[in-house]
């Protein structure tokens, strides 16, 4: 990992994956029965990544989670809202004219389930960076050029050329929200659960590559609604 991404992991968490659930604070949930209901927390999850690593696709984890009770059949409109951070790192090296690339891809996909089934629209990308750097240089050459005693020509020597660097680090934190929907829910306490993954990906050939994702704080809110009976709810 390079030293501007190192810096960050150790300021943000000193584990590679750390979640907390314990610290959220809930309304309505002792009530027998409530229109709402509402779940904060400071969920601090983090992976990296190096392209000496094979891409990461996260496990889901809950980072959210709360209770309603409905008196009857119901639907329920469900406002997750979460600081999402994005850090990728590329470098290349290139000489003698040589092509030299370098990837890294970071994303944070979140989903909500009630009662175990997967509420409306489904999976949804909170934040996703891709970062392909390409460079071609010629090389340092300074100390590699010789006299040739025989013919007095220029000579080159390829093993002395060092390589030149090209590094961009980009560093983002979004806050995003998205209004997820579930249909139909019989009367009875109902569990809600959001969940969120982390994928990585870094790839490179003479350089390097890193990709950080987190999410800092995060919160839930949870209406119950009557929709109109057959509601249009279309995905394209």
């Amino acid at each position: 990992m390079s030293t501007a991404l190192s810096r960050l992991a150790m300021k943000v968490l000193p584990a590679a994956l750390v979640f907390c659930l314990g610290v959220g604070t809930a309304f309505g949930q002792s009530q027998p029965s409530s229109k709402a209901t509402a779940k904060v927390g400071d969920i601090h999850v983090m992976d990296d990544i190096t392209s000496a690593d094979s891409p990461k696709v996260g496990d889901w984890q809950s980072v959210l989670k709360n209770t309603l009770k409905t008196p009857n059949q119901k639907d329920l409109f469900i406002n997750v809202s979460m600081e999402i951070g994005l850090l990728t790192g590329t470098l290349t090296r290139s000489k003698l004219g040589t092509p030299d690339t370098s990837k890294a891809d970071a994303g944070v996909e979140v989903r909500v389930l009630v009662d175990g089934k997967e509420a409306l629209p489904g999976i949804v990308t909170f934040g996703r960076r891709t970062q392909t750097l390409t460079a071609t240089f010629q090389g340092l050459i300074d100390g590699c050029l010789s006299i040739d005693p025989i013919t007095g020509g220029i000579i080159l020597d390829p093993d002395c050329v060092l390589p030149e660097e090209l590094e961009l680090i980009l560093k983002t934190m979004n806050a995003n929200a998205f209004v997820f929907i579930i249909e139909d829910l019989n009367s009875g306490v109902h569990t809600i659960d959001v969940q969120a993954r982390i994928n990585l990906e870094a790839s490179a050939q003479a350089g390097h590559a890193n990709a950080l994702a987190l999410i800092g704080k995060g919160s839930m809110t949870v209406e119950e609604v009557r929709l109109i009976k057959n509601p249009l709810i279309e995905l394209d």
